[in-house]
């Protein structure tokens, strides 16, 4: 009897014993997959702990049973920050991509192009004219170069520079056809003041100009805006990560890891109120990159249609010829009229040639045939790039707002299972609603702490490089260049841009804030103006003086 109390005794103990034991590990379970997922980091384990401890000393993850000792989590808490950079470079990367390639596919396009239309030009002339086109070939090359430092940027008046051309063509032309004469530099000038009223070459100057204006406007403006839209999503994607939200990343990425579940992704919704929060700011440049977006599109028909500068630019030397036979068909009549406006020229002593000029410009221009013309610039032709960025640019569209959801897709970093996701405590379903994108909706965020009161100086500075850029492209596809618009009128331009008329559709309308005008350095028209304009501004300020003067005297008499 007493030998079964002993040994019922004995196993109570026993099964006591047992559930104690039991008991202390459920509460210090094993951390080994931890330590496992820690090392892949590339953390070293040293101090790393074999199986739970109290987790009082966090700061960002719940603090119970913990894997993580404060260095742990001091070194995932740069880990999720790195790694959140990382993504959205990534996940930005191929739009990134698109706007450098494409700039540089595009610039060296057009490059080519006019290299192709020069050489065309110089090959054709010298084979047509000869000598007469080889002692003034540098009237033809100032053409070229001046169209070149346009489109590279450079302040140039597209309009005064081709009206430069045909007045320089007109003074080399009409002493060519009239060599018998003598004309000083006073009377070539005073022929070139009939330009407008005789219209020697026709009406090509006025066409010519017309398309090369509307065209190389165009073509830079798009090339600048595709640079534009480089620099500001590469400044963009380099995010400025604040520290509320590495404090969410943290507990979002790396939490699981503290809690003995390192495999455990987060839930779909829990990643878009943590994304959207840290790129709160992000989202708020997307309506205006969007409507950059829009305006390089339209920019983009317009090379396409009337301002394609391929159609403009390869024919050039044919029409530079059509000009220059129309003025050898004129120059009888445009002669005697010169003469009589500006006086008759005193002879200089040297016959006509037997060969007489007229002959030599009468060998009519052979353009080239098919299989001589260069080939198309870059291996490629206008129409097949625009197609292809413009793909590419319709696919932008929204980037910025859509960010957090290709960052959040199910499966690449959320778990696709709604009830076995890290919730941010646990394991379990994540109840909070999704927080709308831009930084005033953050207010109610219940992941991230957001400041809505500062805005990313960053982003604000990309949001009016948009803005500028896009102005720039309204201009250019009415046909207008920004660089010379009138101060005095700011719904007109004046320099380069002839507005748009022949083969355009109506106006471009842009619903948005307007961007500031960038006017290029005009400080001695100012000065030229300001001059002329002395005399006529000095009796009103006279006035005005006089009546000051009248005012202080009342004001006197009636103190």
């Amino acid at each position: 009897m007493c030998a079964m109390w002993r040994l019922q005794v004995a196993l109570c103990t026993l099964s006591v014993l047992l559930s104690l034991s039991s008991a202390g590990e459920s509460k210090a379970r094993s951390c080994s997959e931890v330590r496992q997922a820690y090392n892949v980091k590339g953390f070293s384990l040293v101090n790393v702990p074999h199986q739970e401890i109290s987790g009082e000393h966090l700061r960002v993850c719940p603090q119970g049973y913990t894997c993580c000792t404060s260095e742990m989590e001091d070194n995932l808490h740069q880990q999720s920050k790195q790694e959140f950079e990382i993504l959205v470079e990534e996940s930005s990367r191929n739009m990134r991509t698109t706007f450098v390639s494409r700039h540089k596919k595009f610039d060296e396009f057009f490059l080519e192009l006019l290299d192709n239309s020069e050489k065309s030009l110089n090959s054709m002339f010298t084979r047509t004219y000869g000598k007469l086109y080889m002692q003034n070939s540098e009237v033809f090359q100032d053409l070229f170069t001046e169209l070149k430092r346009y489109y590279t940027g450079g302040n140039v008046n597209l309009e005064e520079m081709l009206n430069d051309f045909w007045s320089r063509l007109l003074e080399r032309m009409f002493q060519l056809l009239n060599s018998q004469y003598h004309f000083t530099d006073d009377y070539l000038e005073c022929v070139s003041k009939y330009a407008d009223q005789l219209k020697p070459f026709g009406d090509v100057p006025r066409k010519l100009k017309a398309q090369v204006t509307r065209a190389f406007i165009a073509a830079r403006t798009f090339v600048q805006g595709l640079m534009v839209g480089r620099e500001v999503a590469n400044r963009v994607a380099k995010v400025n990560v604040v520290p509320a939200c590495v404090r969410a990343l943290t507990k979002m990425l790396y939490c699981p890891y503290c809690r003995g579940m390192p495999g455990l992704k987060p839930c779909h919704n829990y990643c878009h109120n943590v994304m959207r929060g840290c790129l709160a700011n992000q989202a708020d440049l997307d309506a205006e990159w969007n409507l950059f977006i829009d305006a390089m599109l339209l920019v983009a028909d317009r090379l396409e249609g009337p301002f394609n500068i391929e159609a403009v630019i390869a024919p050039v030397d044919i029409k530079i010829s059509e000009a220059i036979m129309t003025m050898q068909d004129n120059s009888m009549t445009v002669s005697a009229k010169v003469f009589q406006g500006c006086g008759q020229p005193k002879p200089s002593g040297i016959g006509r040639s037997a060969r007489g000029i007229s002959d030599v410009f009468s060998a009519r221009f052979r353009p080239f045939t098919p299989e001589e013309r260069p080939t198309t610039a870059a291996g490629t032709s206008l129409d097949r790039l625009v197609i292809d960025i413009k793909e590419k640019l319709k696919e932008s569209k929204r980037f910025w707002t859509n960010l957090p959801d290709d960052i959040c897709a199910k499966g690449k970093l959320t778990e696709s299972d709604e009830e076995q996701c890290w919730n941010s405590h646990t394991k379990g379903r994540y109840f909070p609603e999704v927080v709308k994108e831009g930084l005033t909706n953050q207010q109610n965020n219940p992941e991230v702490d957001v400041d809505i009161t500062r805005p990313d100086t960053l982003i604000r500075q990309q949001i009016m490089a948009l803005r500028v850029m896009t102005n720039k492209l309204k201009n250019a596809y009415n046909g207008n260049d920004i660089y010379f618009q009138d101060s005095s009128d700011e719904g007109s331009s004046s320099g380069s841009g002839s507005g748009c008329t022949d083969g355009c559709t109506t106006e471009l309308v842009f619903v948005g804030t307007e961007a500031p005008v960038i006017g290029a350095d005009r400080s001695d028209e100012r000065a030229a103006a300001a001059a002329a304009g002395k005399s006529l501004s000095r009796e009103p300020s006279l006035l005005l003086v006089m009546f000051a003067l009248t005012l202080w005297a009342m004001q006197t008499q009636w103190r």
